[in-house]
């Protein structure tokens, strides 16, 4: 016996699991919010990127905030994995530039919109709190303890970021050498902090 996609020539719509479904709904979700921020964004925006009804996403996520959260969670979680959560070394930046080139509105939403989202500046304040303790940790070895370490240690990991940021902007131009003219800028810093006479 046919089935009814026989008789209409469409095919029948596939059921996705649970877990996939909700994967399509964070990709669908960073893209939306990427382009204009959480306030900016509405659930229908959500919804069309997706290809699902706005009752869909209420299977999934309790609120718009709820959402928007768990976009940054993954973006966070997905940094941590290429670039680690410990220590910076020759490795990081081209690392955060491969990330930035993996899942570029998730950087730009993690590092631009929700810096500037009051409702979710409590992760960017625990990121950038954390990269600059991470970086005195490392920077300690370089340089001797006092305020200009304090200072490169809290200038790198944003600077860092900005330079990423502004590289996505500019259209990715050749990822190993925009890593290569971060870290050198990065060196810079280092110098620049390094006691007169060193």
């Amino acid at each position: 016996m046919a089935d009814q996609a026989d008789f209409d020539g469409v095919e029948p719509v596939k059921r996705m699991r649970r877990a996939e479904r909700r994967e399509q709904i964070l990709d669908a979700a960073t893209r939306a919010f990427a382009r204009a921020g959480f306030a900016a964004t509405g659930l229908d925006d959500v919804a069309a990127e997706a290809g699902i009804t706005r009752v869909m996403l209420y299977r999934h996520f309790e609120s718009k905030a709820d959402m928007y959260r768990a976009v940054l969670d993954r973006a966070c979680a997905r940094l941590v994995d290429h670039v680690g959560s410990d220590d910076f070394d020759e490795t990081s930046v081209p690392a955060l530039v491969r990330a930035a080139s993996a899942d570029p509105d998730a950087f730009r939403l993690l590092f631009h919109h929700a810096a500037r989202e009051p409702e979710f500046r409590d992760l960017i304040d625990t990121l950038t709190s954390a990269s600059a303790e991470i970086a005195h940790r490392n920077l300690a070895a370089l340089l001797p303890a006092g305020p200009w370490l304090d200072w490169a240690a809290r200038v790198i990991p944003v600077f860092t970021i900005e330079a990423v940021i502004g590289w996505l902007n500019a259209g990715q131009p050749d990822p190993e050498a925009a890593a290569d003219r971060i870290s050198r800028a990065v060196h810079g810093v280092i110098e620049a902090a390094r006691p007169a006479g060193d």
